[in-house]
């Protein structure tokens, strides 16, 4: 009797094995608190991603530690497609900057898309006395200044980092929050009145003029800010910077559900209204075929880690 029932629990087990990928509801777990762009822009292609695979995608924000606490978490979790990690370009940062994350970003997880990207903002209060990244610097050189990031290891974090000591040669000091939300709120107040942060969660403030933008790490100029310089016209070449958001799933995820994660989010960034409400956030749709992804990640890697090094990045 225990043999009989032993072989129809795993005849059950390997009929459920047996279904075709998805055959349950998927968890993204977003690597930073709501309102943030990795937020966003989970939140706009998930539904698409849904109606692509015909399972609903569940958010779940876990958010501190630069996004590394929920990329440990994705990291060690079943390998079988059903647990996406929604992360920003602090994903490529963190290895350089904190050392042991406890799993590792290149060989323990798997790039499945980075979905949009957008360059990072250097703006300032509305009240601030600077009108011009130029102001802002002689300043810095006058004064004891600070400006906010979303957190350490982000791509804004180390644009400014880089921008600021390394090419500048000025002191402004970092101060991390958890996620662009709070940073956000945080430069709307005044504490700090500085703020360097991709560009999702400015925008709307710099369109009622709260805040003011001086500069922008793109290689060009943004249509959304015409009159607002980048960085290389300001005589600072190469910092072509942006923060961009990327779905990562367990290494060991079995081929047929990472292309078809791949396949969902390509159909999901081409919609029409996806793609409208990317432009209007500054983002651009980057998601691309999995083996380009994987290029673009490891690039990246390599990049950030020379940022690291140059800059002398610490975790604050």
């Amino acid at each position: 009797m225990k043999t009989l029932f032993a072989l129809f629990t795993l005849a059950l087990a390997a009929a459920a094995t047996a279904q075709p990928y998805p055959a349950k509801p998927i968890r993204m777990i977003v690597a930073f608190p709501p309102a943030g762009p990795v937020d966003v822009v989970s939140r706009l292609v998930a539904p698409k991603i849904t109606e692509a695979l015909g399972q609903s995608v569940v958010i779940e924000n876990v958010g501190g530690g630069g996004g590394n606490i929920a990329a440990a978490r994705v990291a060690k979790s079943a390998p079988d497609g059903y647990t996406v990690l929604a992360h920003s370009s602090a994903y490529v940062v963190n290895p350089s900057l904190l050392g042991n994350l406890g799993f590792d970003a290149e060989k323990d997880m798997v790039p499945v898309a980075v979905v949009a990207s957008q360059a990072n903002l250097i703006f300032v209060h509305a009240e601030f006395p600077a009108k011009t990244l130029a102001d802002l610097l002689a300043l810095a050189k006058k004064e004891k200044l600070a400006f906010a990031s979303p957190s350490s290891g982000t791509t804004p974090h180390l644009t400014a980092e880089n921008l600021f000591r390394v090419r500048a040669k000025v002191d402004i000091t970092h101060v991390p929050f958890k996620g662009a939300g709070p940073a956000m709120t945080a430069v709307l107040g005044g504490q700090p009145p500085i703020g360097v942060l991709a560009g999702t969660a400015p925008m709307p403030h710099v369109k009622s003029g709260r805040v003011r933008v001086l500069a922008v790490s793109s290689a060009k100029r943004l249509p959304s800010l015409p009159d607002v310089p980048t960085l290389n016209e300001l005589g600072y070449p190469g910092m072509e910077d942006y923060t961009w958001v990327g779905l990562f799933v367990p290494a060991g995820t079995p081929s047929e559900a990472t292309q078809k994660l791949n396949e969902a989010v390509l159909r999901a960034v081409r919609s029409p209204e996806v793609r409208e409400r990317l432009d209007a956030l500054a983002f651009e749709a980057t998601a691309a075929p999995l083996k380009e992804t994987s290029d673009y990640v490891r690039a990246e890697l390599a990049k950030w880690a020379k940022v690291v090094r140059d800059t002398g990045a610490k975790p604050d």
